[in-house]
């Protein structure tokens, strides 16, 4: 089998394309290279009159290109092609067509541009893609040869977009699960197959950077209390007995972390993660452990629960610091009021959110949406 080295090379950055910080720029420049070509875009989601392209190029002039996404694309002809088919421009519009046409007398001459080969590809719901080569007038025309190359590269294209797509997705997920998990001051930590802490979140850095009655030694968990440690080897011996694929759920397992007299214990859960089958040779994440300080005020934000509950910046005041588990008694005594003041304040607030008791005020406003706000509190 005849495999072409520079065909290979250019499928290598292809695919390695949608990992680059600017997606596809090797990719872009290499085309450009071998086609000889002058310009050369990746417009993902197609330009419109409500928002504007992402428009990846090598090549031509930025200010230009900068001008058709800001709204020149509305004379261009050249669009909307067969999907998964390159055309030439030249076919797609008849020479003197193109040459009367404003796009090429506002866009396309001023910048000296003449021959382009194009193709789109749409996946509906997924993928909406323009791929455009050009080349300055007076250079040759796209040969038969140079469009087959364009042709074997569109599959390759799809399917590389596809993944950047899917991985810039998860990537966005995973932030906002993980700010959630931050904002509710749960401490997360990911344990690779061997028991090394592989990443935590802030919280987990806060507790473990405190050296008390859990703290990290040669990259491990380690715990103050005996009886916690051996408690938590039993527990990591439960996880790795669990089977990924027998088809049953995976159990979370759960302990307390015990804690000087006169501070609660500190309550663990851990569970396992399920592994890819593979891996890019780094250490597999196999263990979930999430650490909850019952000590640590919570936060939810006063300004988020006046707006939830239609109350005022006093009643949100007076909610959240029971919330945090202060009694009546304290909170009248940290917002400097009467304790009849105070249950002025708390009647009303009852009165909003349709609880009778304080301790429904409690669960109402911790298993809200507040918690997961980003705002800070009053």
């Amino acid at each position: 089998m005849d495999i072409d080295s520079e065909f290979g090379d250019l499928l290598g950055c292809l695919y390695q394309g949608a990992l680059e910080d600017q997606p596809w720029q090797t990719f872009l420049a290499n085309v450009r290279e071998l086609l000889g070509a002058h310009l050369v875009t990746l417009v993902l989601r197609p330009p419109s009159e409500e928002g504007r392209a992402v428009m990846l190029s090598d090549g031509g002039s930025l200010s230009a290109i900068k001008s058709y996404n800001e709204g020149q694309f509305v004379l261009d002809p050249f669009v909307n092609l067969p999907s998964r088919s390159v055309v030439g421009l030249h076919e797609y519009l008849s020479t003197d067509a193109l040459l009367a046409s404003d796009f090429y007398r506002i866009i396309m001459e001023p910048q000296g541009w003449y021959d382009f080969l194009g193709a789109d590809i749409r996946q509906e719901g997924e993928l909406d893609v323009r791929f455009r080569v050009g080349r300055y007038k007076g250079a040759s025309r796209f040969s038969e040869k140079e469009r087959a190359l364009v042709e074997a590269l569109l599959p390759h294209l799809e399917r590389s977009v596809v993944l950047q797509t899917r991985i810039n997705r998860t990537e966005r997920e995973r932030a906002v699960y993980a700010g959630a998990v931050e904002q509710l001051s749960v401490a997360t930590i990911i344990l690779d197959e061997s028991g090394q802490v592989i990443s935590s979140n802030e919280s987990a850095d806060r507790l473990l950077n405190r050296a008390g009655e859990v703290y990290l030694a040669d990259g491990s968990l380690h715990f103050a209390n005996a009886k916690t440690a051996l408690e938590f080897d039993r527990l990591m011996r439960q996880l790795r007995c669990q089977e990924p694929n027998s088809g049953e759920p995976l159990a979370a397992l759960a302990m307390q972390v015990s804690r000087p007299e006169g501070s609660a214990n500190l309550g663990l859960v851990a569970r396992v993660i399920h592994s890819a089958a593979v891996v890019d040779g780094r250490s597999i994440p196999t263990v979930a452990i999430f650490i909850s300080d019952p000590d640590q005020a919570s936060e939810p934000l006063g300004l988020v629960i006046g707006r939830l509950f239609g109350l005022t910046p006093t009643e949100s005041n007076l909610a959240m610091l029971l919330a945090n588990g202060l009694t009546l008694d304290e909170a009248s005594e940290q917002m400097g009021v009467s304790r009849n003041t105070t249950r002025t304040h708390l009647r009303a607030v009852f009165s909003k959110t349709g609880v009778t008791r304080q301790t429904g005020l409690v669960r109402l406003i911790l298993k809200s949406v507040a918690p997961l706000a980003g705002e800070k509190p009053l």
